[in-house]
């Protein structure tokens, strides 16, 4: 299974330098697991950039693997591993998204770069 972090998709979309490190997990919607509070992530700031069309295009797109939604386990653990890990919150909600489903994050985050399960590449 495989997660994909925010700047991930936002690199995806953009079509920026580092999309092709990201497609293989996106396109693998079988495999692909969504935290939803990446969703809100990255409509956020698409709808920042792009506007509201471009946003929900994105939001519909990220859908079609396995939303995760935030529940009260999950934030539990989000909670232990942020405090353990100095994580920001999005981070851990996605870390232990994560960890519930035994997948791998594929990020540019160096919030996440030395930790186990994680494919991480430099933003350029």
């Amino acid at each position: 299974m495989n997660v994909v972090d925010s700047s991930g998709w936002l690199e995806y979309f953009a079509d920026g330098p580092n999309a092709a490190f990201f497609a293989p997990a996106i396109e693998d919607t079988r495999r692909l697991v969504v935290p939803s509070i990446s969703i809100l992530e990255v409509f956020k700031r698409v709808l920042q950039q792009r506007g509201e069309s471009d946003a929900l295009r994105a939001a519909a797109q990220m859908q079609v693997g396995q939303v995760v939604n935030l529940d009260v386990p999950l934030a539990l653990l989000a909670a232990r591993l942020g405090h353990e890990l100095k994580l920001p919150l999005a981070d851990s909600v996605i870390l232990a998204s994560v960890r519930a489903h035994g997948a791998v994050v594929w990020t540019q985050d160096e919030h996440f770069r030395q930790l186990e399960g994680v494919r991480y590449t430099a933003r350029t």
